[in-house]
């Protein structure tokens, strides 16, 4: 192998692109048999779980050492279930239950499934403390607001599911619930000290990390009290320092993905590249929807950076060897479906049929995990409400993944009104709705979008009773969180169903 190919292949083994279509396209394939690290799927490469496995078996079978990743979090951030939600509770519920035991279920249930896919790497979990109920992007895929028991479900949630042989991966390092911007849309700051992050933020990665965790994701945020100039993806300061050094992680740094705002918006995506190796990231998450000449680009730029001194090789060096002590762990486990693992070593990942055979939280569990103002509760006792359904554009991370009780209701006969959420939409739709009718909204995030919050104050001037749900994160004034579910996956919305049968809740 000339030294040429020797660097282009190292280059493209920290690489790990997305792409178009349910099959494996001919550039990808080409690229992992060339030492391509690996790939990241999405729902819009998914349609059912034959063609999946048929994926990943294409992919491994042109690189046996690829990293298949995805974002499975087990709530309403699902690839694995994106045409019907998940069947999981997310984070914000287990949360609210604090109960360990169902927490590693689930995770371990989720590592079960992607195994069984042929996926050896999940983006997952979020351990994100959300500190800003207004938050944009983490919400509901946090496990709360205090640090201890946000650090207790992070490290279960991880046990869980590297028990399964699948490696886990926290995020988004150093931390980014106390945000209000979403850095898929731009580059949010986080302007607090160091003393602060290591009493609040460091806590869940510092439990998971001491957990076992083989993989951390980085954060497209500026933290200016840490690195003024550079993002955390972009930050010797907090990869080196911060993460390795004083958190002791010595597994895998992954980039968030570099076709977000917050990370490429300026600068590109090849330079993102290069900045993002030379802090220290390892293997980078490059997008959604790559084509075989932006990864060209970014080979070419990387390759420059190091014949220009702008990337040291040692820096290139030290990422292989940390994917490869990866991809040995993984591989150590066994072969993905179809067999039983083999004999490993005590730090490798086997598969625990106890654990996979768990069960998680029903859907009576999740309605225990509820809040539920008692004045509307007792309001909602009776026939007779009109049926209001919310839909708003779902952040990116989210998609667009069926939510809520919505199909349960249609089936028990419940007449919805549906909409997007424009003025214009909502105010002609909700002209039909007999003004003595109560009127119950179903919604996500709901004080956080004016519109929904404009809805909301009008359908209360036109109407006797108004009970407010919503499926996010609630705001700070309960009237527009009445029933709060803190999510909104297909088992959270079949628990909201059944709670409001238990009621005797119809049109």
């Amino acid at each position: 192998m000339s030294a040429a190919t020797s660097v282009r292949r190292t280059v493209l083994g920290t690489l790990l692109p997305g792409f178009m279509g349910t099959t494996l396209p001919g550039w990808v394939e080409r690229m992992l048999r060339e030492g391509l690290g690996g790939v990241c799927l999405f729902g819009e490469n998914i349609v059912s779980a034959s063609q999946l496995r048929s994926l990943t078996s294409a992919i491994l079978a042109a690189n046996p050492r690829a990293l298949i990743a995805i974002d499975e979090e087990g709530g309403d951030v699902t690839r694995l279930h994106y045409d019907r939600g998940a069947p999981y509770p997310g984070n914000a519920v287990l949360g609210r239950l604090d109960d360990l035991a169902a927490t590693g279920a689930v995770a371990a249930r989720v590592g079960a499934e992607l195994r069984a896919a042929g996926v050896n790497l999940d983006f997952a979990p979020d351990v994100d403390i959300n500190s800003n109920p207004l938050n944009p992007v983490i919400g509901i895929r946090s496990f709360g607001t205090e640090p201890a028991a946000v650090a207790r479900h992070s490290a279960a949630w991880v046990r869980g599911l590297q028990s399964q042989g699948v490696a886990a991966s926290i995020k988004h390092f150093p931390g980014h619930g106390d945000t209000a911007q979403d850095s898929h849309l731009s580059l949010p700051t986080v302007d607090v000290p160091l003393e602060v992050l290591r009493s609040r933020e460091l806590l869940p990665f510092a439990a998971a990390v001491d957990a076992g965790a083989l993989t951390v994701m980085t954060s497209h945020i500026l933290l200016p009290q840490l690195d003024a100039e550079h993002p955390a993806t972009f930050s010797s300061v907090i990869l080196q320092g911060l993460l390795r050094g004083e958190l002791g992680f010595d597994g895998v740094i992954v980039s968030d993905a570099l076709d977000m705002v917050g990370a490429s918006g300026t600068i590109g995506i090849p330079a993102a590249a290069v900045s993002a190796l030379a802090a220290g990231c390892d293997l980078l998450c490059i997008g959604t929807k790559n084509t075989e000449e932006q990864l060209e680009q970014i080979v070419a730029r990387v390759e420059a950076a190091l014949a220009a001194g702008e990337l040291e090789p040692a820096r290139l060096a030290d990422a292989q060897e940390r994917l490869a002590r990866l991809v040995a762990r993984l591989a150590a486990a066994g072969p993905a479906a179809g067999s039983a693992p083999s004999a490993t070593t005590p730090s490798a990942s086997t598969p625990s049929p106890s654990l996979e055979s768990a069960e998680g939280p029903d859907q009576r569990r999740v309605a225990d995990s509820f809040a539920v103002d008692p004045e509307a509760d007792a309001l909602l006792r009776g026939p007779g409400w009109q049926f209001v359904r919310v839909d708003t554009a779902a952040n990116i991370a989210v998609g667009v993944v069926p939510w809520g009780p919505f199909r349960a209701l249609h089936d028990a006969g419940v007449h919805l009104v549906g909409q997007e959420v424009t003025e214009a939409d909502w105010r002609e739709r909700i002209e039909d709705i007999p003004e003595s009718a109560y009127v119950l909204v179903i919604g996500k995030d709901n004080q956080r979008r004016p519109e929904v919050v404009a809805l909301v104050d009008e359908l209360r001037r036109r109407h006797p009773a108004v009970v407010t749900v919503d499926m996010g994160w609630p705001g700070d004034d309960s009237g527009y969180a009445q029933v709060a579910t803190y999510g909104a996956s297909a088992l959270v919305g079949s628990a909201l169903a059944g709670f409001l049968a238990d009621r005797g809740v119809r049109s």
